[in-house]
């Protein structure tokens, strides 16, 4: 019974602090609001009415949220060794560019096969995209943090790179754009749903996520790793396989986001594809503290938010890329509270 309380109140624990950073934020966004002239109390009811306000405005946060979700999991899966990775951005544009050549290299084989192996060739891809970071961190020592941030920068380039040259569809015209997957290979939607089913793969592999960090013994030796990376290793852990395994898995998922946005949203890759799905994704897994389970209310929280922004350009006359600052405040709230809670936590301690 002891036991049980003190877990909960380590969770209680755990969830006041992101709950209190998201509330500190929601006041600074407000302050921001008023500087502009509009009326904050306005606009949040604008927000909650463009999230979730009826049927049509949640269906558009649900399709938001599932990249949210996998992109997530880039960030949370290495954070329980300790690993702070932010390439997600990167990662998804590798599935999405693999997802393209697959169904390139497939043209005649059935729909199943080449969705299939879209989503193993772009799972694969993202995770061998961020298994680089990983490997650096783990056998030379390079800052994962700054090594998955580059590689956000060189998916990208790579990205316009091969719409603009080899993979350039000539029958577009507008924007350079990639060759189309096809129709009959698009991942369709959830019957009775205007939501694709990249939903239902995000709670998939959140769910699945949850389970083998938490309750396998691969998630049990990753988070003693996480804890001391030092007491794994005169545990006997291989740290290094560790940290590729977990580095992969995260960037398999972000890479699986890729696939999703190029077989059940663009059809193609372009420059559309760069939205910020993946730096998003960063502030879902720091407000789930890292969490694959809480992964998923999150991931539906920051999607609506980014559904209410044409609704406050049109309604309060306020840019689209509110909803922009308002994330950067939560962002910069919620680190800053880390250090403050690690101070409490101390002094709670040494209290009792």
């Amino acid at each position: 019974m002891l036991a049980l309380g003190a877990r909960a109140r380590s969770a209680a624990e755990a969830l006041a602090i992101p709950a209190g950073a998201l509330a500190a934020s929601l006041i600074l966004f407000g302050i921001f609001v008023a500087f502009t002239g509009a009326d904050p109390l306005a606009v949040y009811r604008t927000i909650a009415q463009g999230a979730f306000g009826n049927w049509f405005s949640l269906q558009n946060t649900l399709q938001r949220s599932a990249p949210l979700m996998l992109t997530a999991l880039c960030t949370a899966l290495p954070a329980s060794l300790g690993l702070i990775v932010i390439g997600g951005e990167g990662a998804l544009i590798m599935g999405a560019l693999a997802a393209v050549a697959v169904g390139a290299a497939l043209p005649a084989a059935p729909p199943v096969v080449v969705i299939l192996a879209m989503i193993v060739g772009g799972a694969v891809a993202g995770g061998l995209w961020i298994a680089i970071p990983g490997g650096l961190r783990a056998y030379r020592g390079v800052n994962e943090t700054i090594a998955s941030l580059l590689l956000n920068y060189i998916a990208i380039a790579l990205l316009n790179h091969l719409v603009t040259g080899a993979m350039r569809d000539p029958t577009v015209v507008h924007r350079p754009s990639s060759w189309e997957v096809g129709e009959r290979n698009m991942i369709g939607q959830i019957p009775g749903m205007d939501v694709h089913w990249g939903l239902v793969f995000g709670i998939i592999a959140c769910l699945v996520t949850y389970v083998l960090v938490q309750h396998t013994v691969f998630g049990f030796a990753a988070r003693i790793v996480g804890g001391n990376d030092r007491a794994g290793l005169m545990a006997g852990l291989s740290v290094g396989k560790l940290t590729l395994a977990m580095c992969f898995l995260g960037g398999a998922a972000a890479g699986l986001a890729g696939v999703i946005e190029v077989a059940a949203v663009h059809g193609r890759a372009s420059s559309s594809l760069v939205v910020g799905y993946g730096y998003t994704g960063i502030l879902v897994a720091f407000l789930a503290r890292q969490n694959p389970l809480a992964v998923v209310p999150v991931a539906i929280l920051l999607g609506g938010i980014e559904a209410s922004g044409g609704l406050l350009q049109r309604w309060h006359e306020l840019p689209d890329a509110s909803v922009q600052v308002m994330r950067g405040i939560i962002f910069l709230v919620l680190l800053a509270s880390e250090p403050f809670s690690g101070r409490l936590r101390t002094l709670r301690a040494s209290a009792a």
